[in-house]
């Protein structure tokens, strides 16, 4: 069975930005985990800083970890090279020092993913 939180994760990967907001309206949990165990936040469509804010304006954790990468949504920004999504993520809390299970900052991350404009606004931090 299908629900609300799979409904928010699925809008959110695919940067549905009004199906994400009529979904918060309606009462979904910005934290709450899909069937796979993973929240809006780490599935979102990078590219779409409309769904970050969103999710983040409405209490969504932007320090949530993969349970097998240890990745957050700062280093999977990193990794893609979302600029402006990464400067999201920090204004909102998200940790730029966090670590990953491979013992990555965010900006070891982009550095190693030729992201050059994220790792010079990781290292101003």
């Amino acid at each position: 069975m299908r629900t609300v939180e799979d409904e928010l994760t699925s809008a959110a990967a695919t940067g549905n930005a009004a199906q994400v907001e009529r979904l918060l309206r309606a009462g979904a949990d910005v934290n709450g985990a899909n069937r796979f165990g993973y929240t809006a936040l780490q599935v979102m469509m990078m590219g779409s800083t409309r769904v970050a804010e969103l999710l983040l304006s409405t209490g969504g954790d932007p320090n949530v970890a993969d349970a097998c990468t240890g990745s957050t949504p700062l280093h999977d920004a990193a990794r893609t090279g979302f600029g402006d999504t990464a400067r999201l993520l920090v204004r909102f809390a998200a940790r730029p020092r966090a670590r990953d299970a491979d013992n990555c900052q965010p900006v070891d991350v982009a550095r190693k993913n030729g992201h050059t404009d994220v790792v010079a606004f990781l290292e101003s931090l």
